[in-house]
């Protein structure tokens, strides 16, 4: 027995005597008819036991139901939590999402952002780890439907989501002056970022507030990875141990100091006290349990998602914005007073 044929949308148009065009246009909600013949239509349908394709019929809005999520790399804790998120944000939403991983690379970045303006995805969360030089921000101009999250495209003028950075570098601050610590370092990404510039400018802030003058703080600037706290580390050890303390700026370089530091006999926190910024990774595990401030990466997925569907992308509507989520410090016990003032 052959396979009943399935009814097509041009078939719905010749048993209701209008036009392809015009149902395709009804059923997408484009077109405004008489009563008379919207009922033909919805008769025909019933008629012919009519199923739209909800693919084509998102392909015909302009729609695909799915989003991009753009990042540096999914192996680090960060991203990877950050991803889950906007997965699950995403599914509760009925969307799709497309994962980029871009080894925080710059090609890769412009070429994931063109995607959108082939209409592969309905916008993107765009998540970059290193500075601009004006390519990206230009791109994401013109491609439109684009929220920047966790780190800045600088000249991008599209709505933004960063955790807290500089209170972040306050709270780091305030807890090690009120151990006495007035020589610090600080050990952070490249310089052009702003969590680089943010966290710092906090921890700044907070140590002159308690100390004045006497507050001294030394920076080692490099990258968001576990082999730059490695050559941190190695460089402290070369100085002489230069701080009382230490605020690294990623789990990742906490990670690489103190690996360094355990193979070459330096004791946390009494020989160096070691704040960590991200608080993703088991900071608790380790010996000793280490304090950090823990961003909100869970949130940042989920609100960085909302800006994205609930934005007004109208041309004329004003989209340029920035919003802060807070920083908590988690106290653990990588922080003592300095034996040597």
């Amino acid at each position: 027995m052959a396979e009943r044929r399935t009814t097509s949308l041009k078939d719905v148009a010749k048993e209701a005597g209008v036009s392809v065009t015009t149902v395709s246009r009804f059923l997408n909600g484009k077109l405004d008819l008489p009563d008379s013949t919207k009922k033909r239509i919805e008769s025909s349908i019933a008629r012919l036991k009519y199923e739209p394709n909800p693919h084509a019929r998102r392909l015909s809005r302009g729609q695909t139901d799915t989003i991009g999520l753009v990042v540096p790399d999914i192996a680090n804790p960060f991203f990877a939590t950050l991803v889950a998120a906007v997965e699950e944000e995403a599914d509760s939403r009925g969307l799709a999402v497309t994962l980029y991983a871009t080894l925080n690379r710059a090609d890769r970045e412009l070429a994931y952002l063109s995607r959108i303006e082939r209409n592969h995805v309905d916008g993107l969360v765009f998540v970059t780890n290193h500075p601009d030089n004006g390519d990206l921000a230009e791109l994401i101009n013109r491609t439109g439907k684009v929220v920047v999250v966790d780190e800045d495209v600088p000249l991008a003028t599209v709505p933004k989501l960063f955790c807290d950075n500089e209170n972040g570098g306050f709270l780091v601050g305030r807890h090690l002056a009120e151990f006495g610590h007035h020589r610090v370092l600080y050990i952070g990404g490249p310089e052009e970022m702003i969590s680089t510039q943010r966290r710092y400018k906090g921890l700044e802030r907070a140590l002159q507030q308690t100390h004045g003058d006497r507050a001294t703080i030394d920076r080692y600037i490099g990258a968001y990875t576990i082999e730059f706290g490695r050559e941190a580390a190695r460089r402290f050890i070369a100085e002489n141990l230069p701080a009382t303390a230490i605020f690294a700026a990623s789990d990742e370089i906490a990670i690489g100091l103190i690996e360094v530091f355990r193979e070459s006999g330096i004791s946390i926190p009494a020989d160096v006290s070691v704040i960590g910024f991200d608080d993703v990774g088991p900071l608790h595990l380790f010996g000793p349990p280490l304090t950090a401030i823990r961003q909100p990466v869970r949130k940042l997925g989920q609100r960085a998602l909302f800006l994205l569907m609930d934005t007004d992308w109208q041309p004329d509507a004003p989209l340029a914005s920035e919003e802060l989520l807070p920083v908590e410090i988690v106290v653990r016990d990588s922080v003592a007073p300095p034996t040597k003032k």
